[in-house]
């Protein structure tokens, strides 16, 4: 569904966007999504919209039977990039988790603030993106979409995120769309 409208509190959820994952390869190149999230977020900010920036600093445990080894993450592996000029004003978010929302404090920032939508962009899309987006749809938050402003590692992933569950779960559009949509 192309987007429609943006409610007047919407925020910008930006998904790990941060020094040890954007050197992963992507479907898209890593350039063009930073590009694309740092004007949404110069532009949230500019409205005097909310801008949450999350990073990843762990992962679920997953099945207690199976022993996975540690992972060693160089040093600044979850400082966010500079690129995306971090403000006073934006919303700090570290998640253990794929999704955003899970056992962190962003519902309640957000809902502090009056968000009654949020738009999101990042990496990765089949799975720091979607599950967010996932849990975002269940805390009643509008949805939408940033797809190119966001990427994956597996074209498949990336494709059957954006063309078959973001359009369950809220609207899906260009940056520029979205851009041209801000009050």
């Amino acid at each position: 569904m192309p987007i429609t409208t943006l409610d007047p509190v919407t925020a910008l959820v930006v998904i790990d966007l941060q020094k040890g994952v954007v050197g992963l390869p992507g479907v898209h190149a890593m350039s063009g999504v930073v590009a694309n999230a740092v004007a949404l977020a110069r532009t949230f900010r500019a409205r005097g919209l909310p801008v949450a920036l999350v990073n990843v600093a762990g992962a679920s445990p997953g099945r207690t039977d199976l022993k996975r080894p540690p992972m060693v993450r160089p040093p600044g592996w979850t400082d966010l990039i500079p690129e995306l000029e971090q403000a006073e004003s934006d919303i700090l978010v570290t998640k253990y988790t794929q999704g955003a929302f899970h056992a962190t404090a962003l519902d309640l920032h957000l809902r502090r603030r009056g968000t009654t939508q949020i738009v999101l962009c990042g990496v990765a899309t089949g799975s720091g993106v979607e599950a967010t987006a996932r849990q975002a749809f269940e805390h009643g938050y509008n949805v939408t979409f940033a797809a190119d402003a966001m990427t994956d590692a597996s074209p498949d992933a990336h494709k059957h995120s954006i063309e078959h569950l973001f359009p369950k779960l809220g609207e899906v559009g260009s940056t520029a769309d979205i851009l041209k949509m801000l009050p």
